[in-house]
């Protein structure tokens, strides 16, 4: 493993699917909600997530604990807020850009909970990715300006909220796989994934009996295979393949070979929103698109020119 040396064809084509999966998932989850509410499609995506591998996939030999604990932040907290602010308003172009501001929330919980410090490429990334989220915060300031940006964008200021709610509990789940790491270098990933994913289907099924209009309830036997077909590709593609695929890039590349793909996910979540779903963008929220992309590049990229820069003793 060489930090230059070239992706083989094969991992290339895989680096690429990851990003085609994950960045039309965000499309796959709007049409789920067309028939299911969000605790229900909650429910089934992991349902799907967990069948049929859970009967031939050993657990990881990990603390059920930390299994569980994943299972909460990614399954109900990530997921489960983040299914609540596209039902509230959040567009799934805009959503898969903002969901990426948990690179920095994991920066901050992990200088707080682990005593990691942040390099400055990443505190240059974090200064404009503030400067992203306050360009889409200015939508909604004023009541005109809050009419007009979500008329004109597509969002509303529950759904913005929410989905930096998701992304903060991407970040904790992020914690969570680290600690688990130091725990168990050699974990296996698929496993856990697998095993994490049982975690939210039960706190799911009580949210929604506790929350949902009980006509909605079983919907579901009405749902278009439309909506089957979503949950699978959230569960099966999304979930398990998407992540399996990741995982073993990073198992055989170094990160910085490997991390810059990633760019790509809310570039297509973009593209797959506008075209599929006819999701519009304001000039302040692609000004703030721009700059929460730029402070991806500059944690990615950035160290390597500020280490240039930076005087010699």
């Amino acid at each position: 493993m060489t930090d230059h040396a070239p992706l083989s064809g094969r991992d290339l084509i895989a680096a690429l699917c990851v990003v085609l999966i994950w960045g039309t998932n965000f499309v796959a989850m709007k049409f789920g909600l067309r028939d299911f509410t969000p605790f229900q499609l909650g429910a089934g995506r992991f349902l799907f997530a967990i069948l049929p591998l859970v009967f031939f996939i050993r657990p990881p030999k990990l603390s059920w604990r930390i299994v569980l604990l994943y299972g909460l932040c990614q399954g109900v907290g990530q997921f489960g807020l983040l299914f609540l602010s596209l039902r509230a308003g959040m567009s799934a172009a805009l959503a898969s850009v903002i969901l990426q501001t948990q690179v920095f929330f994991t920066a901050i919980f992990s200088y707080a909970l682990l005593s990691e410090r942040p390099s400055r490429a990443l505190l240059a990334g974090l200064a404009l990715a503030a400067c992203g989220l306050g360009c889409f915060g200015l939508n909604y300031v004023g009541g005109a300006n809050a009419a007009a940006g979500a008329a004109a964008g597509g969002t509303t200021l529950a759904g913005f909220l929410l989905c930096l709610c998701a992304a903060a509990m991407w970040a904790a789940s992020n914690i969570v796989v680290r600690r688990a790491q130091r725990s168990t270098p050699q974990f296996d990933v698929l496993a856990f994934m697998v095993w994490s994913s049982l975690a939210p289907i039960l706190p799911f099924i009580g949210l929604s009996l506790l929350f949902d209009d009980p006509a909605t309830r079983w919907r579901w036997t009405g749902a278009p295979p439309s909506t089957w077909a979503s949950l699978a590709y959230l569960g099966w593609m999304a979930t398990i393949l998407g992540y399996a695929m990741w995982t073993g890039l990073l198992k055989r590349h170094p990160v910085n070979r490997v991390a810059p793909f990633s760019l790509g996910v809310p570039v297509v979540g973009i593209a797959a929103g506008m075209l599929v779903l006819g999701d519009t963008i304001n000039a302040l929220q692609w000004a703030g698109i721009a700059l929460i992309v730029a402070a991806l590049a500059c944690v990615l990229w950035g160290g390597r020119f500020l280490d240039r820069a930076r005087p010699r003793p």
